[in-house]
């Protein structure tokens, strides 16, 4: 069977040996120490910690299982949808196995306000700092493509310049990693990694081994709003969508009720 994951991290060291080669890491650093504001302000928690429950719009214009989802729209022109809608934060990929790229990353940057999750395969501590001088406030970290040792050192380094990140898992034995870190958000994937199908019981099964004070994100396979209904009844603090959003009908309405699961509840309560 073809392992798409073990596909895009291969090429993500190619990737990342060209960056490196283009801009050292060195003037990286140099750049994030200019001047002020280069650094994070943990911009995705305190988000996160305003409200019980948050959407993760995704800006995603192709999946390498499923090819092009939306012809229709840019990265930005999603963003926007998204920020109008009453999404928390956007989720930019910028892996082109998702027809994703720095440069649309920095669109988004450029014109809209909303915390940014840089959407990547994060292999190399270059690519944390990367993410920073991309306006990134957060990033994510795959649990099942990092040591434990690698987990929490980027983790750490995440945390040096000012962004949250968002420990990934997808079963058992990530969720055990996830747990031995101090991370503040974890997200349960339900995008099984090797085939990219997609399934919320995966979340719905790893929740009873979380440990702790843990924002919980269940990401992927979420498309209508019993979906989220069921995921936030469970413990999740939120919903990362990508598919469910870029492929609707109306994109704007989707978010809408994406993002307020659980309001009806609380105004009868």
């Amino acid at each position: 069977m073809k392992n798409i994951l073990a596909e895009i991290v291969a090429k993500k060291k190619e990737i990342v040996k060209a960056a490196r080669h283009e801009m050292p890491l060195a003037e990286i650093k140099a750049r994030l120490n200019e001047g002020r504001g280069s650094f994070g302000h943990f911009r995705m928690s305190r988000s996160f910690r305003r409200r019980p429950w948050n959407l993760i719009a995704e800006c995603k214009l192709q999946s390498p299982a499923k090819g092009r989802l939306n012809k229709t729209h840019s990265v930005a022109e999603m963003a926007h949808i998204y920020e109008a809608n009453g999404a928390a934060m956007l989720s930019v990929h910028t892996d082109p196995h998702f027809l994703g790229s720095n440069e649309s990353f920095k669109e988004v940057r450029r014109t809209v306000k909303l915390p940014l999750l840089r959407k990547d395969f994060i292999i190399d501590e270059y690519q944390l700092y990367e993410s920073r001088l991309l306006g990134a406030d957060a990033v994510l970290l795959i649990a099942r493509i990092l040591s434990p040792a690698q987990l929490r050192e980027y983790l750490y380094t995440a945390w040096s310049l000012g962004m949250d990140a968002l420990v990934e898992v997808h079963d058992e034995r990530d969720m055990e990693r996830a747990l031995a870190t101090p991370a503040e958000f974890i997200g349960i994937n339900n995008r099984n990694l090797k085939t990219f199908e997609t399934d919320i019981q995966n979340t719905l099964e790893l929740l009873p081994y979380v440990t702790g004070d843990h924002c919980l994100i269940s990401e992927s396979g979420v498309f209508t709003r019993e979906d989220a209904e069921i995921l936030q009844q469970a413990g999740c603090s939120g919903i990362l969508v990508g598919e469910g959003l870029v492929r609707a009908a109306d994109m704007a309405a989707q978010t809408r009720m994406m993002a307020s699961v659980g309001e009806k509840a609380d105004v009868s309560a």
